[in-house]
């Protein structure tokens, strides 16, 4: 069993809900890269980590990635976990495999991605709706903008399945029969 677990993927894929599962099942501590993403954006701009820099979807999703996969090694490294217990969960979106294959592969985790890439960017919307609390981000947004980040999910979901395929890593389609794509995570990964 590693330490660590991973659950990266996109946005309403149901990475929160298996993260905070494992973090009350299994005791993990539960980290949501999304809010340290937000910090260095608020504190460190000169990081060059900007959700909203002016690039496309997929750039943008790139150079986050490629910023943070590194940050993400070095909180996996550090040595403050007591090794018998577990470590943490993280739940990260802008995480590409191909920078988890180049930076943070070999640390002591589990990686699994969560994806909604065989809908069409109207289906997206609609669960996207579904899925929608008032704790995220796109809450309250209209239903134009709505359907214009679907666009751009659909797109992610279908670059992130290509990766995790050419990196052997494993990849869970969460847009039909989620709680089944849910129960094949679990059995995938080496739980305590």
């Amino acid at each position: 069993m590693s330490r660590h677990i991973i659950i990266a993927g996109v946005p309403r894929a149901g990475k929160s809900t298996i993260s905070r599962m494992l973090s009350r099942q299994y005791g993990f501590q539960h980290i949501s890269m999304d809010t340290i993403i937000a910090g260095f954006e608020r504190c460190f701009p000169e990081t060059g980590v900007n959700t909203y820099q002016g690039l496309s979807s997929l750039d943008t999703l790139r150079v986050i990635s490629g910023k943070m996969a590194p940050f993400v090694r070095a909180m996996l490294d550090h040595s403050a976990y007591d090794p018998s217990e577990p470590g943490m969960v993280l739940d990260m979106y802008q995480l590409l495999p191909e920078d988890y294959h180049r930076y943070i592969r070999g640390a002591d985790c589990q990686i699994a991605y969560l994806i909604t890439s065989d809908v069409t960017p109207e289906e997206r919307f609609l669960i996207q709706k579904r899925y929608d609390t008032e704790k995220d981000y796109t809450f309250g947004r209209s239903d134009e903008e709505l359907l214009e980040g679907a666009e751009y999910i659909v797109e992610q979901s279908l670059l992130m399945k290509a990766q995790c395929e050419a990196y052997a890593i494993p990849y869970y389609e969460t847009a039909h029969d989620r709680e089944q794509a849910f129960e094949r995570l679990l059995r995938g990964l080496r739980l305590p």
